[in-house]
């Protein structure tokens, strides 16, 4: 019993897929933060483009 106990807490076999999950979900957070933001910006630059072009159409 003992020694299945310490086998048990020795054991690293599913720590790797732990670590990989943590790190894919970093990724994917880091990712939809800067889409957020980059769209944010496309936004704004694509209203000052249209307000330009409303400016010289008239």
């Amino acid at each position: 019993m003992k020694n299945m106990i310490q086998n048990f807490v020795r054991d690293e076999q599913g720590q790797d897929l732990i670590e990989y999950t943590l790190l894919m979900a970093f990724i994917a957070l880091a990712s939809a933060a800067i889409f957020i933001g980059a769209g944010t910006s496309v936004s704004k630059i694509w209203s000052s483009a249209s307000v330009q072009l409303s400016t010289a159409a008239s």
